[in-house]
This record gives C-alpha cells, sequence and structure tokens, in this order.
C-alpha cells in the first residue's frame, strides 16, 4: 500500500474548521495503476471509494509510445528506450487529474464506451495545475537460469562488457554463453547433478573435461579439440545435444571418443525478454482544498509492458 499524505486546508468559510487550521489525510492507494485509451492512469480503491486518474491529450500519449526502442548506438544488439520521459503540464481542461470519491464504486469505472450506469460521484476535484512526469525504464533477461547480477563475470558493474562468446550480446541476454549451440540452461539444469542439492547450478556448474571451465562457458565442453557447436555428425540443425553417436555415453559433444566435426553456420535464435517499467510523478497538485508539491502515483501494471525481442548474435 502507499500511503499518500495530503494536507485539505479549512478555509474560514468553512464551519468545521478554525481559521488556518489543517487536516491531515491518508489515502491508501496500491503503488500500482492501471491505463487504457488514449490515455487514461487510474488507481481506484474502496473504504472509503474512491480514484484518481490522469488524462493525457496533449499531446496525445499511447502505451506504444511508452515501450518504444531503437538499437543502442553503441551495440547493434541492444535496444534502449527511445523516449524515457514524457513531462506533461496539467491544468482543468487538457492533461487532467482528477480525484473522485464515490458513494459506491463500481467496477471498472474507467475503460468503458458507455460509463457505467452505477457510478455514483459524491465528489469530483481536478487539479488546476501540476506536472506529470512519466518515465520508462526497460530491464532485459535471458531467462538463461542465471540471475544478471550473476553474469558480471568481471565484477566491474557493467553487465555489457561481459561476452564469453564475442558473439555482441552480453551474457546476461545471450541465452548460450558460450557460442557452442548448447544453451546455457541446458549445460545448468538438465545436465547438472546439483549434488549439494543447493539447486544453484554455480556453486557446482557441471565441467565434463575437469578443465575448471564450467560448460556453459565453455566452448569444447568434453575437451576432444573439436568444438560443441561443430559436433554436428548426425543432424545440422545448430544444436549437438540431439548429434548421439552411442547413446552409452550421451551426445557427441560430450563424448571423447567422437572427433569428426561438421562446422556450424549460424548460431541459435536469441530470444530476450523486456519488462519495461513505467512509472509517475506528479508535482505541485493543485485541487480546491488540496495541495501536494510531490506525489508518487507508482508504477504502470498491465501485461502489455512485458514482451520479448529477439537479439541477432554475430556469428565467428
Amino acid at each position: 500500500m502507499k500511503n499518500i499524505v495530503w494536507l485539505f486546508i479549512c478555509f474560514i468559510s468553512l464551519s468545521a474548521c478554525d481559521d488556518g487550521d489543517i487536516i491531515t489525510v491518508e489515502f491508501d492507494f496500491e503503488d500500482t495503476f492501471n491505463a487504457c485509451g488514449d490515455l487514461v492512469f487510474f488507481k481506484t480503491k474502496n473504504n472509503p471509494d474512491q480514484s484518481f486518474s490522469l488524462q493525457l491529450t496533449s499531446p496525445a500519449l499511447t502505451i506504444a509510445d511508452l515501450v518504444e526502442t531503437e538499437t543502442d548506438p553503441t551495440n547493434p544488439s541492444l535496444v534502449i528506450v527511445s523516449n524515457p520521459e514524457f513531462t506533461y503540464t496539467l491544468n482543468e481542461t487538457s492533461n487532467i487529474f482528477n480525484f473522485r470519491a464515490y458513494s459506491n464504486l463500481p467496477d471498472n469505472p474507467f475503460c468503458n464506451d458507455v460509463p457505467p450506469s452505477n457510478l455514483n460521484v459524491t465528489q469530483d476535484d481536478i487539479s488546476a495545475g501540476g506536472t506529470a512526469v512519466i518515465s520508462t525504464v526497460l530491464i532485459e533477461d535471458d531467462n538463461d537460469g542465471i540471475a544478471a547480477e550473476d553474469e558480471d563475470l568481471n565484477n566491474n558493474g557493467d553487465l555489457n562488457d561481459d561476452d564469453t562468446d564475442n558473439d555482441g550480446i552480453p551474457n546476461y541476454l545471450d541465452i548460450d554463453d558460450d557460442g557452442d549451440n548448447v544453451l546455457t540452461q541446458t549445460e545448468l539444469v538438465v545436465l547438472d547433478p546439483n549434488t549439494d542439492n543447493d539447486d544453484d547450478p554455480l556453486t557446482n556448474p557441471l565441467d565434463t573435461d575437469g578443465d575448471g571451465i564450467p560448460n556453459y562457458l565453455d566452448n569444447d565442453d568434453d575437451g576432444d579439440g573439436i568444438a560443441t557447436r561443430d559436433e554436428e555428425n548426425l543432424s545440422q540443425d545448430q544444436n549437438p545435444t540431439n548429434d548421439i553417436t552411442d547413446n552409452t555415453v550421451g551426445p557427441d559433444y560430450l563424448n571423447t571418443t567422437i572427433t569428426t566435426a561438421i562446422a556450424a553456420t549460424t548460431y541459435r535464435t536469441h530470444p530476450v525478454q523486456q519488462e519495461f517499467i513505467v512509472s509517475i510523478i506528479l508535482e505541485n497538485i493543485s485541487f480546491p482544498t488540496i495541495s501536494e508539491d510531490f506525489m508518487d502515483f507508482g508504477r504502470l501494471t498491465n501485461s502489455a509492458t512485458n514482451t520479448s525481442r529477439n537479439a541477432d548474435p554475430i556469428f565467428n
């Protein structure tokens, strides 16, 4: 819950207050908000039934604008948010920030072409001014079974300069860190004996050839002198795991007696999971009897903010 504390300033004309009295009121809204239309951000609560809404019309803004990306000029395999911040000036006719109280809050009071018939509004205030700052942060991950922070191999705090296979995709976005066409997740989870039962493959990573380099970072897992990705002896599909000459041993890339090589021609597709975190800060809000210098409206919760993309590796 987010306790939004506002000061209700009671003027001399209000009989319940003496001149200059200040009453502190807390609005217990969630830390998240929703969105719909072109474009309305809103949050609601019950007991008492209330809502905040922010409608942005000048200039028009859509969810697509908030999550638009472009290629990072420093690396063609990376993307950045095209417009990480939008700033809107609020008023009573456009870019409206609204507070409402209800005698009975209906389900889904926003995002309807026809307003709910039981929309009983008991208070309806619009901020006379203020500023809304909408910010977007992009978080990407390869979901390969290793937390992004654990893929900072040189421990310098920069995830983008750790690229074991030099394919242009940093390890935290690379589903195949060593570029051997055997997925990192496969080399960690499926083949890891987990002898210590801690379910953390990084404490005892599989190292088939015992060279001190775990398989997920080793481009020759069995140490036979043939690159794992080139052990495509039966099916040339850029997947060494299904090339098995001897069923009693397993895949050829883990069999030291199989040393034939058929060169791989490309890397497998690299999907990257994306999460766009959209947040809103409101400043200098001014309702008829409410004012606030700073309000953290929270984060957008919406399935449209989660997506994926393909990163194109450089084959070498």
